[in-house]
């Protein structure tokens, strides 16, 4: 069988001007580089979301590999892309797993079946849009709704950033909190010199690369535990796990309202990923990204039943097309399989979770700002304009009902704060654009709300 690629010229090097496309290769042996590149790049934030939430290690790292390839495949080989863990489904998640232990069989049951339940969702989006285009997303979702989602989701996860920070004293009553106050410190300073002295990949790399520092610090003060690191073998089966049954356990049906407001979030990821790769590679990508939700919830399906953490395409790895101007989806298929192998690691897992939690807060002190902010660029983007009052409300109102994790109970149905935030988003907008349709006049624009409150407040 021939492969689909053709030697980008002598296949070593690139032209200062020139860029590998998707159909292309360099030769083997830099192919390969690259896509151990890319797992390099993936490897810190896929890595954090078992760590947070209590998946395995190495399913995750399994499933993330094996969605990456389903995801060529799906797309044709036309779409470079790698498909890492979600920090969306971190707040679901831990609704999913309330009341259980860390990491405890059942609970991670329950957050699979949800994941599972959001692929089915995200592949039956994908058709759709495969079928009548993306309009219909944009009319639902437009950026002040869409930015104030993601922003909610970041924001909604600050509590558990302190907890981490003092050493997780919740469930560790006797942990020192200096200790791990101090390695939360040193990691996320790490991060921060790292970002703004290096250039180039190692810059890019600056959360694995300030948790390094962080680990290796927490260990001279003695706050790592060994111990799981040394008994794991080098190689065997990734921890795979069942999804919980919603047949069985029909309370199960009520977590999900928790997951739904993700698919938005990875649709809007889905969605730029398309747009950024074409604008790169100069080319109408837009016919594609009914393929790219299809894929990427084909995936989550497959993470969701095998016990993986649920995918989504990698800012990460565009990054590293960006500075090394290789779009090869080569590499991805090495990057793809290289993360399979390894999660036939137990040895690699253990040490993932060996990471202490000071070491965690100090990165996710960051990270989910980070996550919020994404909302923030969403609106500076798209240009929202702030000075209109449905904006403002469809703004500020789910922004505060996702920070205070507002919380409903409809029987067995639980609404947490992103799932009522996001609602509220999408209500407010539409029923205030509705209502002034009605009115027949045109907006009214009043001052910067922030400095409304202001002088409100004086």
């Amino acid at each position: 069988m021939t492969l689909p690629w053709t030697p980008h010229g002598d296949g070593r090097t690139v032209a200062p001007d020139a860029i590998v496309l998707p159909e292309e290769r360099l030769s083997w042996g830099r192919t390969i580089g690259f896509g151990a590149q890319h797992v390099v790049a993936m490897f810190g934030a896929t890595f954090l979301v078992p760590l947070i939430t209590g998946f395995p290690p190495t399913a995750t790292l399994f499933f993330s590999g094996l969605g990456t390839l389903l995801f060529l495949v799906l797309t044709g080989n036309r779409l470079p892309s790698y498909l890492g863990s979600s920090f969306a489904f971190l707040a679901p998640i831990a609704v999913a797993t309330a009341g259980f232990e860390y990491g405890e069989p059942g609970g991670l049951a329950r957050a699979s079946f949800g994941i599972l339940a959001m692929g089915v969702l995200m592949a039956i989006v994908g058709i759709v849009v495969q079928r009548f285009g993306t309009g219909w997303i944009n009319a639902m979702m437009p950026p002040v709704v869409m930015g104030a989602i993601v922003a909610l989701i970041g924001l909604n996860l600050a509590p558990a950033v302190k907890n981490n920070w003092l050493g997780d004293p919740a469930n560790n009553p006797d942990v020192n909190q200096g200790l791990h106050s101090t390695a939360a410190l040193i990691t996320i300073g790490s991060v921060l010199l790292i970002t703004v002295l290096f250039r180039g990949i190692l810059g890019r790399l600056s959360i694995v690369l300030g948790m390094v520092v962080g680990y290796i610090s927490a260990a001279l003060m003695g706050i790592v535990n060994f111990d799981a690191v040394g008994e794991a073998a080098w190689v065997g089966l990734p921890d795979f796990h069942l999804p919980a049954n919603p047949f069985a356990d029909p309370s199960l049906w009520g977590i999900l309202p928790a997951f739904l407001p993700v698919v938005l979030v990875l649709i809007a990821e889905n969605v730029g990923h398309v747009k950024s790769v074409g604008l790169m590679i100069n080319r109408d990508l837009d016919p594609v990204t009914g393929r790219a939700l299809l894929a990427d919830g084909a995936a989550t399906i497959l993470a969701g039943f095998g016990g993986g953490s649920a995918t989504t395409t990698y800012g990460e790895n565009i990054g590293v097309m960006a500075a090394t101007r290789v779009y090869s989806t080569a590499a991805y298929w090495v990057a793809g399989i290289l993360a399979m192998l390894l999660g036939f690691s137990p040895k690699v897992g253990a040490l993932i979770f060996s990471v202490p939690a000071g070491v965690l807060g100090g990165v996710t002190v960051a990270l989910y700002g980070l996550i919020a902010l994404i909302g923030v660029k969403i609106w500076l983007d798209n240009k929202v304009d702030f000075s209109k009052p449905i904006n403002q409300f469809a703004a500020a109102i789910p922004l505060i009902v996702g920070i205070a994790d507002f919380s409903l109970q409809i029987g067995n149905v639980v609404f947490n704060g992103i799932a009522l935030g996001s609602m509220s988003a999408i209500a407010v907008y539409h029923v205030m654009k509705g209502l002034q349709k009605l009115r027949g006049g045109a907006e009214v624009e009043v001052a910067d709300p922030v400095v409304t409150a202001q002088t409100n407040i004086r």
